[in-house]
């Protein structure tokens, strides 16, 4: 039962780690980058959620590889 409840809750944060990093703007401008129009006009309001996004992955990602742990030693 414990085990059940453990990789379910495992399944969520995997899927809301993947949204997480998905939601994350890419690190690379690429060619709309070389202008500099974008980051002056967006900048703040990009960065403050970019920087949330990039904190909420990491929770996720803690959260997941604790949890697998733990169900790999239940299992073991």
């Amino acid at each position: 039962m414990k085990l059940t409840i453990l990789m379910i809750i495992d399944a969520v944060i995997a899927i809301g780690l993947i949204v997480s990093v998905l939601m994350q703007e890419g690190k690379s401008a690429g060619m709309g980058g070389l202008s500099g129009e974008t980051d002056t006009v967006f900048s703040s309001k990009a960065r403050g959620l970019d920087a949330f996004m990039a904190k909420v992955t990491v929770l996720f990602a803690i959260l997941f590889g604790i949890i697998t742990v733990i169900i790999a030693k239940m299992t073991a």
